[in-house]
């Protein structure tokens, strides 16, 4: 049987309607509608512009409409922490801010002088980072939420615009730091301690559930039947690990990408005090499960240093970028890709020029070296963080699925095998839209279990194996890795 689906799949730079279609075993993608996604510079601050982004969709649809094919349901996945305020109406209140806004700052701190870190990991097992939805929430003034009637993250906001349903899908919600994994609903001692009102946070729903069908005036108006709104995995790391074509036990993932999430499916959170010391997470998964893993910076670093090059008349593509890298000389310059300074946009290359003064180390003096560090360092990150994973959940892990479009960057792939010590495996790139439309599939019953899922995925999509090279001049960087990111004395 050939079953179509749609996956509005909306990244923090661009946005996607994909069409998936099932069929003897195989999964085919098709991109109906990209549009860009960029923040908007208003009032000394970051957000989005979740109209415009909207009426995008609604584009989109129409162009899936024309294809004239039988479509059986549809779910959007999107980055994690950032949400949307409703008023009594049902009006989006603005701004809706970017999770790189630097009222988070106050948050951290609003949030420091009424609750500890330590009760905070203890209730939700999520590591800090200062764009979590609950420092963002922390710095909104009282006004905002005594207005507001309704809370929804941005995937699960999408979701509520095709079907009029508003439900807070697990996965999505864990991101926020106001999950509790071991009671599978919202922490009633954070929002008490943080005076957010409960009334404002929808329903939790578990990855798969079946929120409504499309509404009939947007069903109308774009041409679609009224088809299923499934919410699947509406955390777009969360739909991207469940396409990750791994089986057995003793692997690990990475969704590289502007970010880079690396981890393990885990049957249980671990919230030890290593594990917080270590600053890992516990997000929900499909079914349930446990993605512990970390969420650390990832291609960011070269997307941002890109930026800056174009403006000053230096336009590279990211393919050239890496021919560049392959070209410079090895091992030249380390960086700390975890330096806080790192997190917000422009100025990138004279950021890590400034760590490298700080840190007696010369600057890169061509984009081409200037790729190699941050590539050389980011890889020898990646090993740091297996061997975190390996120390808290007492596995031998064997080999690495590297997955997203950041799978596509074969440098960086070799590197993380030559780094790690492991075989990598790099596919698929469109880890996320897949991973959403195989949970739409299992949510109709149209495949079986997450497993079977997987096989479809190992049968689609070709993977690269990459072997690791080089070993003792990656074991002399990494000695010289260790020693950086020491914290300073």
């Amino acid at each position: 049987m050939t079953t179509h689906y749609l996956a509005c799949d909306l990244g923090a730079e661009s946005g996607r309607l994909m069409l998936g279609t099932i069929a003897n075993g195989q999964l085919k993608l098709e991109e109906v509608h990209r549009f860009p996604n960029a923040p908007v510079k208003a009032d000394g601050s970051l957000h989005w512009n979740i109209p415009q982004l909207f009426s995008e969709l609604k584009a989109g649809l129409k162009k899936a409409a024309a294809l004239k094919l039988p479509i059986a349901s549809i779910s959007t996945d999107s980055w994690g922490v950032d949400y949307i305020l409703y008023d009594a109406r049902g009006q989006i209140m603005p701004p809706v801010f970017h999770y790189r806004d630097a009222r988070t700052t106050q948050g951290v701190a609003n949030t420091k002088a009424k609750v500890t870190w330590e009760t905070i990991f203890a209730e939700t097992g999520i590591q800090f980072m200062a764009l979590n939805t609950i420092y963002q929430m922390a710095a909104e003034p009282g006004e905002r939420f005594a207005k507001a009637k309704q809370l929804l993250l941005i995937g699960d906001a999408f979701n509520h615009y095709l079907c009029g349903v508003a439900r807070a899908e697990e996965s999505l919600a864990s991101t926020t730091q106001l999950y509790n994994p071991r009671t599978r609903n919202w922490s009633k001692k954070l929002l008490g301690a943080l005076n957010l009102p409960e009334r404002v946070f929808p329903r939790i729903v578990p990855s798969g559930a079946k929120l409504g069908r499309l509404k009939a005036n947007l069903a109308k108006d774009v041409g679609l039947q009224p088809i299923d709104v499934i919410a699947s995995c509406s955390h777009d790391t969360g739909a991207a690990v469940a396409a990750v074509p791994g089986s057995g036990s003793n692997w690990a993932y990475l969704s590289s990408g502007t970010w880079s999430l690396m981890g393990v499916e885990w049957p249980q959170p671990i919230l030890t005090d290593t594990c917080r010391e270590l600053n890992f997470t516990n997000e929900i998964g499909f079914g349930g499960s446990i993605r512990l893993l970390k969420n650390i910076i990832g291609l960011w670093l070269v997307q941002e240093c890109r930026r800056d090059w174009a403006k000053a008349g230096q336009d590279y593509d990211y393919p050239a970028l890496a021919r560049l890298a392959a070209e410079a000389k090895p091992f030249v310059t380390l960086i700390n890709p975890t330096d806080p300074r790192f997190l917000s946009p422009d100025d990138m290359p004279a950021k890590i020029a400034a760590q490298c003064r700080q840190t007696g180390q010369p600057a890169p003096a061509t984009p081409g070296a200037m790729v190699r560090a941050i590539l050389e360092s980011l890889a020898l990150l990646y090993r740091r963080t297996l061997k975190q994973i390996e120390q808290l959940t007492g596995q031998r892990i064997e080999r690495l699925h590297i997955v997203g479009g950041g799978s596509r960057n074969e440098l960086l792939n070799q590197f993380a095998a030559n780094a790690t010590r492991i075989e990598v495996l790099a596919g698929p790139v469109e880890a996320t839209a897949i991973g959403n439309i195989l949970v739409q599939a299992i949510a109709l019953g149209h495949l079986p279990s997450l497993a079977a899922a997987r096989i479809v995925v190992r049968d689609s999509n070709p993977v690269s194996v990459v072997r690791p090279r080089d070993a003792a001049a990656w074991q002399k960087a990494c000695q010289q890795f260790e020693r950086l990111m020491q914290p300073a004395r």
